[in-house]
């Protein structure tokens, strides 16, 4: 394998990171179209720029999930109730990342046929970046939402309140765009992901005001002090005076939505009252498909969203060095340089890969 080390980072040949990390899912049980999916979708963070979310996790998250057998290797989810155009499914702790985007493939051949397709999942494990899994629907004209719950684990606060009763509960939102540039909506409900804390921590670097606080509401900036029980994820919207409810308001709704809904896991029991954090076990996701061309057939919905998408993208900037982009631009860019330039891996990352046999 041929790799590229600069000053920050290794550069590797995306097939060769696919190719691995195929392999490493298919040594541990998974079956190798499944694994395949599975690598795509948590190398899809890397790609990206989304590193968080990506390789980061397979030796941190992933791997511990199969080896322990929280994440059955050779799942195969059963179908509770069919309805045509929506379903019920219950994962049976197969992998996340490769259930979603299947989960998700079912709801866009339902679309295609209903206009649209919804598959409600419960007894599911941790899928990566909720944007991968939406914008499959993307690729297939529709519009796709993604919203998860995660499961019993607790993290974050309501506003005011002593205990953590949610996870970070992320929703993400794609449609056709813009040349080959979908606009991807990928959001945790709380200010940042537990992900980009955790980034912060391992590269020694403090987190912005906002991001953490204490017990007493103050704020912290130490990323490490969130592992180690110091300090809480705050909420989108940051304080009652800035609108803290939307954010948290919002993290009930997937709650709602992706876990009340099929019968997963919820945070907000009475377990959570206690004290107790919970596990990220029995997970519960929505993934949603509209097909504007099944509901108009014959309309232009794909020249108004590039009308829409277009216009944003022309809006006069305040700093012409800071052009406005859409969610999705961005990472589309990088997705696209880093396919042809290789994927940009922390020296550390890379050197665990490598003794896993990258």
């Amino acid at each position: 394998m041929t790799a590229t080390t600069t000053a920050t980072a290794v550069r590797v040949p995306y097939a060769a990171l696919l190719s691995f990390t195929t392999e490493v899912f298919r040594v541990r049980g998974v079956p190798p179209a499944r694994a395949a999916v599975a690598a795509e979708a948590l190398c899809y963070g890397d790609l990206a720029g989304l590193g968080s979310h990506g390789l980061c996790n397979l030796s941190r998250l992933y791997l511990p999930l199969l080896d322990e057998r929280r994440a059955d290797p050779d799942a195969e989810p059963r179908t509770v109730r069919d309805l045509g155009a929506c379903a019920v499914v219950d994962s049976r702790r197969a992998l996340g990342l490769w259930a979603a985007a299947e989960a998700m493939e079912s709801a866009v051949e339902r679309a295609a046929r209903h206009g649209i397709g919804l598959v409600s999942v419960r007894g599911a494990t941790h899928f990566g970046c909720a944007g991968h899994h939406a914008a499959i629907a993307a690729a297939h004209g529709m519009i796709g939402l993604v919203a998860s719950n995660c499961g019993g684990q607790r993290i974050a606060r309501p506003p005011g309140g002593a205990v953590a009763v949610l996870g970070t509960n992320p929703l993400s939102v794609a449609a056709p765009a813009v040349d080959g540039h979908p606009y991807v909506l990928d959001m945790s409900t709380t200010v940042v992901p537990t992900g980009r804390v955790r980034a912060a921590a391992r590269a020694g670097s403090p987190v912005p005001p906002g991001w953490l606080t204490d017990d007493d509401g103050e704020p912290v900036t130490d990323p490490g002090a969130f592992d180690r029980g110091e300090a809480h994820l705050g909420w989108l919207g940051g304080t009652p005076a800035t609108g803290v409810y939307k954010g948290f308001g919002l993290g009930l709704a997937v709650e709602l939505l992706a876990a009340a809904l099929p019968g997963a896991g919820l945070g907000p029991t009475a377990a959570a009252l206690g004290g107790d954090r919970g596990r990220d076990d029995d997970i519960g996701f929505l993934v949603l498909a509209i097909s504007p061309e099944t509901l108009r057939p014959g309309e232009n919905f794909t020249d108004l969203a590039a009308e829409l998408f277009g216009t944003v993208l022309t809006c006069p900037p305040l700093d012409e060095r800071r052009p406005v982009r859409y969610p999705g631009w961005t990472e589309a860019e990088r997705a696209a340089a880093n396919r042809r330039d290789g994927v940009p891996l922390p020296d550390s990352l890379h050197r665990e890969l490598v003794g896993l046999g990258l």
